[in-house]
């Protein structure tokens, strides 16, 4: 017996063979794709049109979407992943870095110097120079550096030189006096000028909030230095395969530069941004006027301080630094101002980032974000703790229950692990506690703190898989009961960063529908030994269908 179609079938059947062609893919990618995605973890290709992903599969799924004008991007057997977002950049300051001069890896006190002398010859005299990112730690003895090291080599131009957390700096005689620092001048709340002992003058070193009155000297850099700035900042990001950053402490001339970026087409990065927290009212009343923004630039939420850096001694404990028992740290922003910004941006519906590094000033700070919650009432507001680096078991667990996000920087595990048993000792255990934060269900994501760390996913992931310090003194990781997969690192800086900015809907995984951003790696990161992961390049960055960055051949 002869079974006929029914009408039905002969109908679908033509539909299908008239109906037009799907029209061709503007870009297809093939490789080994990760793709974030738990219901499709992994695929061969992926297809995009305009800014969005419309295929992820197999070859053939995307073969027959391939078009005479389509773009063809082959990574072969190598790793292609989201596009890696980073959860804390200082973004213009990163830009200024990159022509400034550069005192990061100076490994004595007098290559510090010479590296002055040397860029102070090339400036016009009274040019400000600023930046630096020196680290006292790299040095014989750690000695804290003052201005007579280079006064006589900066004769014609103030100098302010941070230490690379951004929480120090040292200043020359000339900064000094352009900003009124004397040794009649009263200490400064959250802050502290530190004095020669005999003699109670400034040595030029100048902690927190005491940086206050040198920044307020500094001249002011015009529209055009700070649009060069940003377009150096996007360039060194999108080669590291960043497409998305969280921009920290953004200034108004800052989020200036981003706006002309974006009409003028050339910001090349998504960007959310967190201008200052005693700003809310002023980020609340333009969100109210203009909206938040969109998926290139958003205004999303503030970000306060509570205390300093465990480099700089000024990151707040319960107890005594271990090498310097006459200081607990510093509450750099006293806690009652703080309490009351959040709970007025809460209420403006903002979402709130806080930076907070010591043990003490995460539970005050879980104190408040606990506080304000109860008393505005239930709403998915994500309060954030930038940074999150000593925490004890307690409030490990009260992060997990109080679904507040950890914004770490694992980059600092394997920078601070040579030395921060010195500052803490037994306690120090308590230092990047990722894998007690994924256990108990926290919200975790990464990112770099550029320019106080590089901005290097890779080496982000490096450091949380490996925890190898970069004096290779712990080749089996420093706190290793910490290490987390490879899995949870990629996540961490894909779609859990997606999530840490409401953006989880179209960012951070690879799956038809969500924006095409994408990296193509030179490796396969789940093919090598985790010791070889910081040596693996990006070979393309994607943003929203368009070839960000594409390495030379």
């Amino acid at each position: 017996m002869v079974t006929r179609p029914t009408v039905a079938t002969v109908l679908t059947v033509l539909a299908v063979a008239c109906s037009p062609p799907s029209p061709p893919a503007d870009l297809l990618i093939y490789g080994k794709v990760w793709t974030g995605d738990s219901t499709r973890p992994w695929a061969e290709a992926v297809a995009t049109r305009g800014d969005t992903i419309i295929v992820v599969g197999a070859r053939g799924d995307v073969d027959r979407l391939r078009g005479p004008n389509t773009q063809v991007l082959d990574n072969g057997g190598a790793l292609v992943t989201p596009g890696f977002m980073d959860n804390h950049v200082h973004l213009l300051s990163g830009g200024f870095q990159l022509s400034s001069v550069d005192l990061r890896d100076a490994r004595t006190p007098e290559e510090f110097t010479g590296r002055l002398r040397a860029y102070a010859s090339e400036r016009q005299p009274g040019e400000w120079i600023v930046g630096g990112d020196w680290d006292h730690e790299n040095w014989p003895d750690a000695p804290l550096p003052q201005k007579e090291w280079f006064d006589s080599v900066t004769p014609n131009n103030p100098v302010f030189v941070s230490r690379l957390d951004g929480h120090m700096g040292v200043a020359n005689s000339l900064a000094l006096k352009a900003a009124g620092v004397t040794r009649a001048t009263k200490d400064i709340a959250g802050g502290l000028i530190v004095r020669d002992p005999k003699t109670g003058e400034p040595t030029g070193l100048l902690k927190d909030e005491a940086m206050g009155p040198v920044y307020a000297a500094m001249p002011a850099p015009s529209a055009a230095q700070q649009d060069a700035a940003l377009a150096r900042a996007t360039s060194y990001a999108l080669s590291k395969g960043v497409t998305a950053v969280a921009f920290v402490s953004a200034g108004w001339a800052e989020v200036a530069a981003i706006l002309r970026a974006k009409q003028g087409g050339s910001l090349g990065l998504r960007v959310a941004l967190f201008p200052s927290l005693d700003g809310w009212r002023r980020v609340a009343d333009s969100v109210a006027r203009n909206g938040p923004g969109d998926d290139w630039v958003r205004l999303a939420g503030v970000k306060g301080y509570m205390d300093g850096s465990l480099g700089s001694t000024t990151a707040l404990f319960f107890e005594p630094y271990a090498d310097d028992p006459s200081t607990t740290g510093l509450e750099t922003t006293n806690r009652d101002s703080v309490a009351a910004w959040i709970g007025a941006a809460d209420s403006a519906g903002l979402q709130v980032a806080i930076h907070a590094i010591g043990e003490r000033a995460n539970a005050v700070l879980l104190d408040i974000f606990d506080s304000v919650a109860q008393a505005h009432g239930a709403r998915d507001r994500r309060f954030r703790i930038e940074h999150a680096q000593h925490l004890r078991p307690a409030e490990v667990e009260r992060i997990a229950a109080q679904g507040v996000i950890a914004a770490m920087h694992p980059f600092h595990i394997i920078d601070d692990g040579r030395w921060a048993g010195k500052r803490l000792g037994p306690r120090v255990v308590n230092s990047y506690v990722f894998r007690s934060l994924i256990d108990r269900g926290a919200h975790l994501n990464f990112g770099s703190d550029w320019n106080v760390a590089p901005i290097d996913p890779i080496l982000g992931i490096y450091a949380a898989v490996t925890r190898r310090t970069l004096d290779d003194k712990n080749p089996g990781g420093w706190i290793p009961e910490q290490k987390i997969t490879l899995d949870e690192a990629l996540n961490a800086y894909t779609g859990a960063n997606a999530y840490g900015v409401f953006a989880e809907g179209t960012r951070g995984v690879i799956k038809p529908g969500c924006r095409a951003d994408l990296v193509l790696l030179e490796k396969d990161l789940f093919a090598i030994p985790p010791e070889e992961i910081a040596t693996v390049q990006i070979r393309a960055t994607i943003v929203g269908g368009e070839i960000g960055y594409q390495s030379s051949p």
